[in-house]
């Protein structure tokens, strides 16, 4: 009796292990982190494209390509100061927060850290952007345009993105911008009727953005129990100091990046960049979704290098979905958005090939060059891409208007994508 009911444990032993074996995986904790975050940052791209195809058009029938040409060339100057003020927190504070997540003693300290080194960042642009403005006849001519954009960059410094990716909680990334975009779609139906309404646009942008900093910022003292202290002028210069690789990393795409539309409005008009700078809203939109991918994995490949090998294929699979989709569906586009003009298509076809090298940047820059702390590495890759797109931009501009500024864009991403792509290749030799 003993041997039988012995027998009977054995064999339902054996069928409970054999059962286990072939169960369904549950999801880990981190895989579930992940999903989460991707979810939400989704649905943020989700915003990011929709929106856009219900204003643009809308905007660009009031306004017409010429006076949206100086809301683009505005952002432009702004995105100059806003790379500044960030000066690579975005990465180096990203990173600090998402070793260091459990420690609240530490995240006060790198809280304080960067809002302080970005306080005295925004006061130092203010002071040089109010004399370009006053100054420079193209900015003068619509220097209210210009003033009202501003106020943005303080949203921008108080919005603490940087915190909540290194903590992995996107979802208040995603609430807070959907916020943002509600507001100023909503306030675009609602007061923009005519032409000269367009500075309203500049203003309802600031808005959104200054009030979601600063609901961030409640946050961050309230539910994170965050304590901010000024850290002094001494170890603000500590912190410029060791950022600057990254930064330089960071802000150098400015050269070919934002320059091109700049020098695109400067050579040949408001109304060519109007159109520029409306296909390329596109182009950034699908480069949001990219962003999405890098900004969820690299908290975690921070933690677990081993799953680059997944992530390179997920994230070039989606950079070469991306680029293919606006080719096939690029006179569509055109026609929706009101681009005028057989250059039209051809400039929203020429960026869109910029989409696939932006993946291979994010890829084998952010998310594993940058993990390994190799970002002199990346800075200098950079630095000559960036320098050569700052260079071809004149020429290429001069000669072909918008469709030599799409190409200077590509080639400059391309630059980079591929070169660390060669740098990643020959270090796995």
């Amino acid at each position: 009796m003993n041997l039988t009911i012995s027998k009977l444990r054995r064999k339902w032993s054996d069928t409970a292990v054999k059962y286990r074996s072939h169960a369904p995986k549950k999801l880990s904790g981190e895989h579930k982190t992940l999903l989460r975050n991707f979810g939400a940052l989704s649905v943020l791209q989700g915003l990011n494209m929709i929106l856009p195809l219900i204003t643009l058009p809308y905007v660009l029938r009031i306004f017409g390509a010429e006076k949206y040409g100086v809301i683009v060339l505005a952002n432009s100057l702004l995105m100059y100061f806003q790379g500044f003020a960030d000066f690579s927190f975005n990465i180096t504070a990203t990173r600090d927060v998402a070793i260091h997540r459990h420690s609240k003693r530490t995240l006060s300290l790198i809280y304080s850290r960067v809002l302080s080194t970005k306080a005295i960042l925004v006061l130092f642009s203010f002071l040089l952007f109010l004399p370009l403005v006053l100054l420079v006849p193209q900015f003068a001519e619509n220097k209210l345009v210009f003033l009202l954009t501003f106020p943005a960059l303080a949203g921008y410094a108080l919005f603490p993105d940087w915190f909540f990716q290194g903590v992995e909680e996107m979802k208040v990334i995603t609430i807070l911008s959907a916020c943002i975009k509600i507001f100023f779609t909503i306030c675009i139906f609602v007061f923009i009727r005519k032409p000269e309404d367009f500075f309203w646009y500049p203003l309802f942008q600031a808005l959104g953005y200054i009030g979601a900093g600063l609901y961030a910022q409640y946050l961050m003292h309230t539910r994170y129990q965050l304590k901010f202290n000024f850290i002094g002028y001494a170890r603000i210069k500590e912190v410029l100091r060791s950022n600057f690789s990254i930064f330089i990393n960071q802000f150098l795409p400015n050269l070919y990046n934002n320059s091109t539309t700049f020098l695109l409005g400067i050579l040949t008009g408001t109304s060519a960049v109007g159109v520029y700078g409306a296909a390329k809203s596109l182009i950034e939109a699908a480069n949001a979704g990219l962003n999405i991918l890098s900004r969820v994995f690299f908290p975690f490949l921070n933690r677990r290098s081993g799953a680059f090998g997944k992530f390179q294929k997920l994230i070039l699979a989606a950079g070469i979905a991306l680029c293919a989709g606006i080719c096939v569906l690029s006179i569509p586009i055109t026609k929706i958005f009101h681009l005028q003009g057989k250059e039209a298509v051809w400039i929203l076809c020429i960026m869109a090939v910029s989409v696939f090298f932006m993946a291979m940047y994010y890829c084998y820059g952010t998310n594993y060059f940058i993990v390994k702390r190799a970002d002199k590495l990346v800075m200098k890759n950079t630095l000559y891409a960036s320098i050569t797109g700052f260079v071809m931009a004149f020429p290429l501009i001069m000669l072909f208007s918008g469709v030599g500024a799409a190409i200077n864009l590509a080639m400059a991403r391309g630059m980079m994508g591929v070169g660390l792509w060669w740098k990643y290749k020959n270090e796995e030799k």
